[in-house]
């Protein structure tokens, strides 16, 4: 039986706005998310307060989802800090197939 289903990687990207970053963010910093691993650059940081606000969205991100949803098209994501100006942006890098039986010991009904 196949047991694969397709995700996305993703790339979340650290961009400036016009208001002025008070955290640790450069413009260009950024992470990898491939299948469920984070991928870090070397010599990349990233805030763990930041990452803490962005790793609820990222499994959404990285599902198929239908073009009306609002989660397929909106891809900024601001700072928790209400005083600093970053933006992350989640962009979708590839499709990636996934095996049910290689993410799980639970089976599939049916």
């Amino acid at each position: 039986m196949d047991d694969s289903f397709e995700i996305y990687d993703l790339k979340v990207e650290v961009i400036a706005t016009d208001r002025p970053m008070v955290c640790s963010h450069r413009a260009g910093d950024y992470f990898l998310v491939e299948g469920e691993n984070l991928v870090f650059p070397e010599n990349n940081s990233f805030s763990m307060y930041s990452l803490a606000a962005l790793l609820p969205i990222l499994p959404a991100k990285q599902r198929v989802r239908d073009p009306h949803d609002w989660m397929y098209t909106d891809a900024d994501i601001a700072c928790p800090d209400p005083n600093c100006g970053a933006r992350f942006r989640i962009t979708r890098t590839r499709v990636r197939r996934q095996s049910h039986g290689e993410c799980t010991i639970v089976p599939l009904d049916g």
